[in-house]
């Protein structure tokens, strides 16, 4: 027989990929809620962080994601919307949909691998923001030569593998985004500035390399990096740090929250210079 009385789930909770516009500009932001109403949220940069101040009261929900700002949502089957308060007053206006599973299968056969860079020209490649962009193609060698815009390339990808040398002087820091969306580090920060999930192999603030490599700063390496749906493979001069392990969500820096759709490769320069990339060669699923 069935009871009386079935409590209802939480509509709120699941993975959301959220779109925030405010009066100039619009950006990406992630969260995912608990059924009893925790909330981690991804603002538009830095890393995934616990929400405060959660209540789940009429239908709303109500949340500090930082401080200084406060978010009222409301949920209607597959979509969120509410707003982000700033200093009492309406910020920016946020909408959300249900993060797709991506759940895919390995592909059977893949692509000969083809360059992205022709070791002679920014051919295919964008600065991606509005700072002054110092790349430059020089002896084989994507550059940048201090920091400045970030580089994308102008096609995109879904599923994929990719392989890149980078060379990353001592106190660099830089990163190359999947999809446009999800960043794996790369780094030699002085000791201590950063913890394993911001470390040099790790997806940025939410997977942490499995072992920690000798540091390399002024010599080349190499990621081999696959991504299938969400699982992510990450092989570091040879060495597997990460292993089929799920992606969740964006990370900050993204260039959107869709993670549906294909995405292009980006390398973040806006952070230092002096950071040289080569051989960079990518991999797609083959109907062979």
């Amino acid at each position: 027989m069935l009871p009386l009385y079935c409590e209802a789930k939480n509509p709120f909770a699941g993975r959301w990929d959220l779109t925030v516009k405010t009066a100039t500009e619009t950006y990406p932001d992630w969260i995912e809620i608990t059924e009893d109403n925790a909330a981690t949220v991804q603002l538009r940069t830095g890393s995934i962080l616990p929400a405060k101040d959660v209540k789940n009261e009429g239908g709303k929900l109500s949340l500090t994601p930082a401080g200084g700002m406060s978010w009222q949502l409301s949920v209607a089957g597959d979509r969120l919307t509410g707003t982000e308060q700033r200093s009492g007053s309406e910020y920016a206006k946020i909408t959300g949909v249900r993060a797709p599973a991506l759940n895919r299968p390995e592909p059977k056969a893949w692509s000969n691998p083809e360059p992205l860079f022709d070791g002679k020209s920014l051919n295919g490649w964008l600065p991606d923001n509005a700072a002054k962009s110092h790349w430059v193609a020089r002896d084989g060698e994507l550059v940048n030569e201090q920091h400045g815009a970030n580089l994308r390339t102008t096609r995109k990808f879904q599923d994929f593998k990719i392989h890149l040398e980078f060379n990353c002087p001592d106190d660099g820091n830089s990163g190359l985004y999947l999809r446009g969306r999800y960043e794996i580090q790369i780094e030699y920060e002085p000791a201590g500035r950063n913890d394993p999930a911001h470390s040099m192999g790790s997806l940025y603030g939410r997977i942490a390399p499995s072992q920690v490599l000798p540091k390399k700063p002024g010599q080349w390496e190499s990621y081999d990096i696959t991504l299938v749906g969400r699982a992510l493979t990450v092989v570091r001069n040879g060495v597997t740090v990460i292993d089929h392990k799920e992606v969740a969500g964006i990370t900050g820096g993204a260039l959107d929250s869709d993670e549906a759709s294909p995405g292009p490769f980006y390398l973040q320069g806006d952070h230092t210079g002096g950071l040289m990339f080569r051989n960079i060669l990518v991999s797609t699923p083959s109907s062979r």
